[in-house]
């Protein structure tokens, strides 16, 4: 025996939990039902009642279809209630009498009236049920709770426990060293200068004394900065990955919630956590949305959750108390539109832009995605990086993910080369439609349109060279001509001409060669507006308005008036309208002087559908300005060095999808905001 052995006690503390208020509630509803009740019910036989009847006890009588609930006298229900009367004071003595039906027992009634046994008051009334009688007692008080219940668990969503006390609660995931991301700074690619100010953030958390030293201090927060799909959220992910120290990761919509006040509390209740975590970093993605700018459109008030959630950001980040060691990191794709205080120094002191990937961004990013997926020497990514000029990191990791699709649907062991030609086509032209039906005055127009871009573009210096000429329907498009963009940084007056009449060469060789115009140049015509509007009213590149921009970076200063006149608006529509009528005039100048090379062209687009860089060749001969057209016809793998010109012989027709080259997207073109 080991009498010295105690039990020790176990320490657990009862905790509250709000079901227990439920439960209490439900109590003391049933409470109520069962003790309201101010009468004594007994039942008793008919024979019973007839001898009460005539010892003149009985008071009041209420028939419910076949029984008679019936009052009896005081000096009566003392006799027949006994103790349970006398112990229930307050009482009403009430006897139960089921009878032969409701038309006898009235015709008894009306026998004792006429006896002189009975002058008391009879009443009838349809029999209810129980349930129906309590569901209509407390229905309403059961709706209530149920409501109630449903809206606090709504509210309670967040982490841990605590039901309607959780509310407030940040909603914040937490990583660190026992719970940490697999995505590091090797993950993240194209992205080297947003990388560079990035690390340099995780350093002064790894070792802060190098800066303070010398007197600086750590920055207090960094915006991430760029357009959809350029891995924002991932630079965030690999910070967390890379950083030793806890990570707080949220969005903006998080603080957002129905009832007033949440929001801040949230707010409070994050920077409470990141305090006691400190040094530590938190991201909020996607802030724009409480980090709108105050004031803008009120509607009676119904902004004031969102401006008191951002104002407790605001305090939070830079307010009177100190908020040493917790650096944030934020995300968004519209800054124009964030509040200023939110974006000064002492809150987020560094904007880092992450902007779309150039040639070797987007080739160190298909390097990522391309080694987890299965593939054969004929892939080259460098041709995959010249060919989607304009795409972000998302973009590509849907190429190279929609490529593994394609070569899964045709049962292939490896991805090749073709299926990613084919899945830049599908991305940037859409869905092939092999059944579309068009007529043969339809193709021939769609062959004359296409082959009119192909002519003109070839005969300007600054246009595009040309991949690909295709009229085979894709998406919304019929017929499309696709060429390789030189990714410029500044653009020089004649390259935007050049490109005008380029757009505006179908048009043109639809009014020459068939003496009709149609609808297919509706896009065409949009981006030349655009871009003839862009000229006049963004660049200053008018001969009547020279070095004249109404363009709002900000996008607030103009709000819904125009910054001009009546008379200068005039004037900006007649030389947008000059500026496309020259081009327009242009076109059809160039297409009448190739116009045996464009019916060629057209007569190689009926009978093959495609045509590529060195059939227009055969046709036309070198370009002028050919460094960069032999520079694509090497990267498609042709021979530089082939036939060219009228003794060059046309390749005869084929539909081999193979035989297809990627498709580029078109040139970016500044659009109308106004």
């Amino acid at each position: 025996m080991q009498g010295d052995d105690k039990k020790k006690p176990t320490g657990k503390k009862v905790s509250f939990n709000i079901f227990w208020m439920y439960g209490i509630i439900a109590v003391v509803l049933l409470g109520i039902y069962y003790t309201n009740e101010s009468t004594v019910e007994k039942n008793a036989g008919w024979s019973e009642l007839v001898s009460y009847v005539k010892k003149g006890g009985v008071k009041s009588i209420v028939v419910k279809d076949n029984v008679a609930e019936v009052e009896l006298t005081d000096s009566l229900a003392e006799v027949v209630f006994g103790k349970e009367l006398v112990s229930r004071k307050d009482a009403k003595p009430r006897l139960i009498v089921e009878g032969p039906s409701r038309d006898k027992i009235g015709g008894a009634i009306e026998q004792w009236t006429n006896e002189g046994y009975f002058n008391g008051r009879v009443d009838y009334k349809n029999d209810t049920n129980g349930f129906m009688s309590f569901l209509f007692s407390f229905g309403p008080i059961i709706l209530l709770v149920a409501l109630w219940y449903f809206i606090m668990k709504r509210m309670s969503s967040g982490p841990g426990s605590g039901g309607v006390f959780n509310v407030g609660k940040s909603k914040a995931k937490l990583f660190d060293k026992d719970n940490n991301t697999n995505v590091t700074f090797k993950d993240v690619a194209g992205l080297q200068e947003a990388k560079t100010e990035v690390a340099e953030i995780v350093a002064f958390l790894k070792n802060p004394q190098i800066y303070t030293e010398l007197g600086g201090k750590i920055p207090k927060g960094a915006l991430l900065v760029g357009p959809p799909g350029t891995g924002k959220t991932l630079l965030a992910k690999a910070v967390a990955g890379e950083a030793n120290v806890p990570f707080f990761s949220l969005s903006g919509s998080d603080f957002v919630e129905m009832f007033v006040g949440v929001g801040a509390s949230r707010v409070r209740d994050l920077f409470r956590q990141a305090k006691e975590k400190a040094p530590c970093i938190v991201f909020i993605d996607e802030i724009d949305a409480v980090g709108r700018a105050r004031g803008k459109n009120p509607n009676m008030g119904a902004n004031d959750e969102r401006e008191s959630t951002l104002n407790q950001l605001l305090t939070e980040m830079d307010g009177f108390g100190t908020n040493s060691g917790v650096i944030i990191l934020a995300a968004t794709n519209r800054a124009d539109i964030l509040d200023k205080a939110l974006l000064r120094a002492g809150r987020f002191d560094r904007q880092i832009y992450v902007e779309l990937p150039d040639l070797n961004g987007r080739r160190d990013i298909f390097n990522v995605h391309l080694s987890k997926i299965k593939k054969d020497d004929s892939v080259d990514v460098d041709l995959l990086a010249r060919q989607t000029p304009g795409f972000s990191g998302a973009d590509i990791a849907n190429v190279c993910n929609e490529a593994a699709l394609i070569a899964a649907r045709h049962k292939k062991k490896v991805v090749q080369r073709q299926d990613f030609m084919d899945a830049v086509d599908r991305i940037v032209g859409g869905l092939e439609k092999k059944t579309k039906i068009t007529t043969a005055d339809e193709r021939k127009s769609i062959a004359v349109h296409e082959g009119g871009h192909a002519v003109v573009s070839w005969h300007l210096q600054y246009a595009d060279p040309l991949v690909k000429v295709t009229i085979v329907p894709r998406g919304n498009a019929l017929g499309a001509a696709h060429y390789l963009p030189e990714e410029r940084q500044i653009m020089p007056t004649q390259a935007l001409l050049d490109k005008l009449c380029s757009l505006l060469g179908g048009r043109a060789a639809e009014e020459m060669f068939l003496g009709c115009i149609s609808t297919g140049a509706m896009n065409d015509l949009e981006r030349a507006t655009n871009m003839a509007y862009a000229m006049v009213v963004y660049y200053g590149m008018s001969e009547r308005l020279p070095n004249i921009s109404y363009y709002d970076s900000t996008g607030q200063n103009y709000g819904f008036s125009k910054p001009y006149s009546e008379e200068r608006a005039r004037i900006i529509d007649e030389e947008v309208s000059r500026i496309i009528n020259e081009q327009y005039v242009r076109a059809k100048e160039l297409l009448k002087k190739y116009a045996d090379g464009h019916k060629q062209l057209t007569d190689v687009l009926l009978s093959r559908e495609v045509i590529f860089t060195e059939d227009v060749e055969r046709i036309f001969g070198k370009r002028q300005w050919q460094s960069r057209t032999d520079e694509i016809m090497e990267m498609n793998g042709q021979n530089v060095d082939e036939p060219k010109g009228d003794d060059a012989e046309v390749a005869e027709p084929t539909t081999d999808e193979s035989a297809e080259t990627p498709v580029a997207p078109p040139p970016f073109v500044p659009k109308d905001d106004k």
